[in-house]
C-alpha cells in the first residue's frame, strides 16, 4: 500500500493549510477549537459562506457547482488539514457530505442548479429525515406518509434524532408514498422545506447538555413533486445511495478529530501524573495503534471503487474504538471529568465520552453492522426476518 502522498500534492496541502490558518487566526479566530455542534451558529454559517467563496467547501465537486474538481487524494488532504487546523464542525455537513453527492449522482439538472449552489456557499443548512420512533436501524419500517396532490406531496409523520433539526432550512425525508406498502417498497425521497406551516421541530436535550438533535413533526407539510429525487417508489434506492457517501473522505477528517482527542487525553495524563501509570500508558499505546489501523483501512476503503466487504467493517471498528477512547479519557481525568463547566454542560473530553455512548447505536447499531458484514461482506445466509 502506498501510504505517502505524491510530491506534487505538497503545494495543494500548503495552500489549504495556509488558508485555514489565516482564517482561523483572523476573522474566525473564535471558532478555532470549537467542538460543539450548536455553539456560535451564526458565526459558523458565516464560516460556511467563507469556505464556499474560497471554493474550499466542496473541493471534490465539479467547478460548475462550486467545487475544485479535486482528486480523492486532494480531498483527503483538505479533510486532514481541516481537522489539523482545529476548524469547527461543519453545520452544513449533511448537505455537503450526503445530500449534495446524492444530487450529483441521481438528481436532475434542474435540481442540481436549484440546490447545489446554496449548499456549496452555505446558504442552506440541511437535516436528515430518516429515523423514526419505530424505525431506527430498521429504516425500512418508516411510517411517515406522503400523499400526492397535483404537483406536491402532503407529508404527515414524525422523524427523530434529527441532527441540525432546530436550525436547518431543508430536510431530506424518506416517506411512504404507496398506501399499503411494507418494508423498503413504496418509499420516496423528498426534499422538504422546514420553514413552513406543518413542520414543527422540538429539541432533544442530550446528557451532554446540548440539543444537537431534534424530533420533527410533519402535519400536512408540503413538498413539491419536482423536489423528489428519483422516481416515486424508488426512495429506498436513493436512501441507500446517500448512505454510501458516509464512507467518503470525511472519514479521514473524523480520524484527525480522533487524533486531536487522543492528544488531549495524553496532555491531561501528563498534567495530572497519570502518564506514569503503566496501565494507562498501555491503553494510550493501544488507542494510538488502533487509530493507525483505522487510517490504513480508511485509505484502503477510499481506494476501492467497488466497496468491497472490508468497507463494511469500518463503522463497527471506529465506534468500538471511540467508545473505548471515551472510557480512557474519564479514567485519565478521574473526578475532574465529572465536574461540569456550568449547570448544563461539560468540557470537550467529558462531552466526547458521553457522546461516544451513542456511536454504537446511530447509523446502524453494532448488531446491525455485524449483520451487514456477515450478509453483504461474507455472503452468509440472511438472518430470519420475523
Amino acid at each position: 500500500m502506498q501510504l505517502a502522498f505524491a510530491p506534487e500534492l505538497k503545494a495543494f496541502r500548503a495552500e489549504a493549510a495556509g488558508w485555514l490558518n489565516d482564517q482561523l487566526s483572523g476573522p474566525f479566530k473564535a471558532l478555532r477549537g470549537q467542538t460543539s455542534q450548536m455553539d456560535h451558529v451564526e458565526e459558523r454559517r458565516d464560516w460556511e459562506t467563507a469556505l464556499g467563496e474560497a471554493r474550499w467547501s466542496v473541493v471534490g465537486w465539479p467547478e460548475q457547482w462550486g467545487g475544485r474538481g479535486a482528486s480523492i487524494a486532494e480531498q483527503v488532504i483538505f479533510a486532514e488539514e481541516y481537522a489539523r487546523a482545529k476548524a469547527p464542525p461543519r453545520v452544513g455537513h449533511l448537505g455537503v457530505e450526503l445530500l449534495g453527492p446524492t444530487l450529483l449522482a441521481m438528481g436532475t439538472e434542474e435540481q442540481k442548479a436549484r440546490f447545489l449552489p446554496d449548499i456549496a456557499h452555505g446558504r442552506a443548512i440541511w437535516c436528515q429525515g430518516y429515523s423514526e420512533p419505530g424505525a431506527g436501524s430498521d429504516l425500512a419500517n418508516v411510517k411517515t406518509k406522503a400523499r400526492r396532490e397535483g404537483d406536491r406531496y402532503i407529508v404527515d409523520g414524525q422523524k427523530i434524532w434529527t441532527s441540525m433539526g432546530m436550525i436547518a432550512d431543508w430536510c431530506f425525508v424518506v416517506a411512504r408514498t404507496q398506501p399499503g406498502s411494507v418494508g423498503n417498497k413504496g418509499l420516496s425521497f423528498l426534499m422538504v422545506p422546514m420553514d413552513q406551516p406543518g413542520v414543527t421541530p422540538r429539541p432533544i436535550r442530550q446528557m451532554t447538555g446540548e440539543a444537537e438533535f431534534a424530533e420533527v413533526f410533519f402535519d400536512g407539510a408540503e413538498a413539491l413533486t419536482i423536489d423528489r429525487i428519483g422516481a416515486e417508489g424508488e426512495g429506498w434506492k436513493v436512501a441507500m445511495t446517500l448512505l454510501g457517501f458516509e464512507r467518503g473522505v470525511s472519514t479521514l477528517a473524523q480520524q484527525m478529530h480522533f487524533r486531536n482527542e487522543l492528544d488531549a487525553i495524553i496532555a491531561a495524563a501528563k498534567a495530572n501524573g497519570q502518564a506514569a501509570n503503566p496501565l494507562i500508558r498501555q491503553r494510550i499505546a493501544h488507542a494510538h495503534a488502533g487509530l493507525k489501523i483505522m487510517r490504513y483501512n480508511g485509505l484502503r476503503m477510499l481506494s476501492d471503487e467497488t466497496l468491497s466487504g472490508a468497507a463494511y467493517t469500518y463503522k463497527l471498528y471506529w465506534s468500538q474504538w471511540h467508545k473505548a477512547l471515551g472510557e480512557l479519557a474519564m479514567d485519565v481525568r478521574g473526578q475532574e471529568g465529572e465536574i461540569g463547566i456550568d449547570e448544563e454542560r461539560f468540557d470537550s473530553l467529558t462531552s466526547m465520552y458521553l457522546m461516544s455512548r451513542s456511536d454504537t447505536i446511530y447509523a446502524g447499531t453494532d448488531q446491525i453492522q455485524r449483520n451487514i458484514i456477515s450478509e453483504r461482506g461474507l455472503g452468509l445466509p440472511r438472518e430470519p426476518r420475523g
